[in-house]
């Protein structure tokens, strides 16, 4: 196999920097776990930057390598599939999989974007619903799954304005992955993040406080995206001139009516997604965990009589590979907590009388923005990222629920290449469909990145201390 210049860079990087660790007279202060636990880290990001192995092949590898020499335990290692942010994901994507089967997307679409008389309305109206779509189906990608059905049935409608096609389908993937930090189901990420603040801190945080520190930046930056992309991609006239979705094109994609009255199944899938976010939202009331929750919503929505899918197809759209890619990253990160390695990285870093609390955000805001340009992998960008992030949090005096929330959010921004994203691949290549082209994301995020790293800023420094989250 021949290996690119970005493989063999990374390659030789990693093995300089191991060869460093390993010898005990360059840091005496280093246990030898602490030692392998940095190896074993290092050389699996450096695996996720250089090489096309998968990336959670990777993980288990990372995590296996550091049960077999004994820095973790095999309970600890096996035992990550068993927390409860492994189950939240789980039953989230069961609920998923209820609301799908019923076409409830469908209607949602045609009562939101069927209002649209505008270009402007229809744009900011399709983002609304892409921000309401993060409570219902988990992950980045099968939002986007989700979404494309209605992006079909909107290019149908617009065939004769090409360029406005083009810009729904830059939207689409910009929204969802913008807006997925609405939600602690939002992106595999978020998960990981609140692992590591748990394992490193002690602090756990809920979905109702990931609600309210990261809905109203979705909100914010979602519409702020669609005003970007409304600006790089599409000229005055074509903004101009009245626009209607009628509800055949919506139809046209959707195998379940939506318009008329809801069926039965429908009521009762809206009914129980209300509920369950509804639980979610007000877990400080009634004190059950999220996980629990959700567990209970999803064999209802799989009961034989009351749900509206069945368990075993629910639990096939459930990605598999990503709960054993979080499961073995939550194994790395309680390794390198136990093992002292953490703790060595932040007795090197400067304290906190050297860098102001802004000055670091704005370091970690810049660095998480730009990570998608070497590590594709949304979850795998956190698992690097927010262990470092949070020991440097914590040395520099900085809040490190602060400082992790500000990197994961930031690293939501990833278009600046079709292969940046999944959801950006999915809309980059639509046969029968114009969409956009690698120039057309260049244009974007040549405003956009320095908009949504600017707005994290904002909000880290001004919006979230008034949620008692203070840098």
């Amino acid at each position: 196999m021949t290996l690119t210049l970005r493989q063999t860079v990374s390659l030789c990087a990693a093995l300089s920097l191991c060869g460093l660790l390993v010898v005990p007279t360059n840091f005496p202060q280093l246990s030898g776990d602490a030692r392998i636990t940095l190896v074993v880290f290092l050389l699996a990001t450096c695996a996720w930057i250089g090489t096309p192995i998968d990336d959670t092949y990777v993980a288990l590898g990372a995590g296996l390598a550091l049960t077999v020499t004994g820095v973790t335990s095999a309970e600890a290692l096996f035992g990550t599939l068993g927390d409860e942010t492994i189950w939240l994901l789980i039953c989230a994507f069961v609920l998923a999989a209820a609301v799908a089967a019923t076409g409830l997307a469908g209607r949602a679409a045609a009562f939101l974007v069927g209002g649209a008389r505008t270009v402007r309305q229809l744009f900011h109206l399709t983002t609304a619903a892409l921000v309401t779509s993060a409570f219902a189906v988990p992950a980045t990608s099968g939002r986007a799954a989700l979404a494309l059905p209605v992006f079909l049935a909107l290019a149908r409608a617009l065939s004769d304005r090409t360029r406005l096609v083009v810009a729904l389908a830059l939207l689409f993937p910009t929204v969802i992955l913008l807006s997925a930090v609405a939600t602690l189901i939002g992106a595999g990420a978020h998960l990981i993040t609140v692992s590591v603040l748990w394992e490193t801190t002690g602090e756990r945080i809920g979905f109702h406080e990931w609600l309210l520190l990261g809905l109203p930046l979705a909100v914010v930056s979602s519409h702020l995206a669609a005003e970007a992309v409304l600006l790089t991609t599409t000229r005055r006239g074509d903004r101009r001139g009245p626009v209607r979705i009628g509800v055949a094109e919506i139809q046209e994609h959707s195998e379940e009516p939506v318009t008329g009255r809801l069926t039965l199944k429908e009521s009762r899938c809206l009914a129980l997604l209300a509920t369950v976010v509804a639980l979610w939202c007000s877990e400080p009331l009634h004190g059950v965990s999220p996980a629990v929750v959700a567990l209970i919503g999803a064999v209802v929505a799989t009961a034989p009589s009351l749900g509206t899918v069945r368990l075993k197809d629910a639990l096939a759209t459930v990605p598999w590979s990503l709960l054993l890619f979080m499961a073995a990253t939550m194994a790395m990160g309680v390794a390198l907590s136990e093992s002292g390695a953490a703790e060595w990285l932040i007795s090197g870093l400067p304290g906190d009388e050297t860098i102001p609390a802004w000055a670091f955000l704005a370091v970690v805001v810049a660095v998480s923005t730009a990570a998608h340009l070497v590590l594709q992998s949304r979850s795998a960008r956190s698992s690097v990222l927010v262990p470092l992030v949070v020991a440097s949090a914590m040395a520099a005096g900085v809040d490190p629920v602060a400082a992790a929330l500000a990197s994961t959010a930031a690293a939501g921004f990833c278009h600046t290449l079709p292969a940046s994203a999944k959801p950006v691949t999915l809309f980059a290549d639509i046969p029968g469909t114009p969409t956009y082209t690698p120039g057309d994301l260049l244009r974007l995020s040549a405003v956009l990145a320095p908009l949504s790293a600017a707005l994290v800023l904002l909000f880290a420094l001004v919006v979230w201390p008034l949620f008692g989250v203070a840098p």
